[in-house]
């Protein structure tokens, strides 16, 4: 199953009004008289894209591979549950989707402070 919420279904909406809601893969070529053409886009083809809009923004490098650990990376960042993460990136293993974790020590210190220690001063 997919998941998308906010603005990634609103994106997704959007697109379906220009592309269609007939079965059939999401995304499809754009030949170069500006026409979609019904069938699936190759792996090769979206690299492309993706590497071109890297040169656009000026990115050092780009490989598929970011955009798996920049995913991992804002799920994390955003607060998702570490086993959550894992599902959605579809890692067998929790310990390969924790190698992906950039937060460090903010996200310990976060942790922590969710705890509440039921104490005070004259107990």
């Amino acid at each position: 199953m997919t998941y998308a919420a906010g603005g990634a279904q609103d994106a997704i909406e959007a697109w379906v009004e220009v592309r269609g809601d007939e079965e059939g893969p999401l995304l499809h070529p754009i030949n170069k008289g500006d026409r979609m053409q019904r069938r699936r886009m190759s792996g090769q083809a979206i690299y492309d894209i993706l590497r071109r809009l890297g040169k656009e923004i000026k990115t050092k490098s780009f490989a598929p591979h970011d955009m798996r650990r920049t995913f991992i990376g804002d799920l994390l960042d955003a607060g998702a549950d570490l086993c959550a993460a894992q599902q959605l990136a579809g890692h067998a293993s929790v310990q390969t989707t924790a190698r992906y974790d950039r937060r460090g020590e903010r996200a310990k210190k976060k942790a922590a402070s969710l705890l509440h220690v039921p104490y005070s001063p004259g107990d």
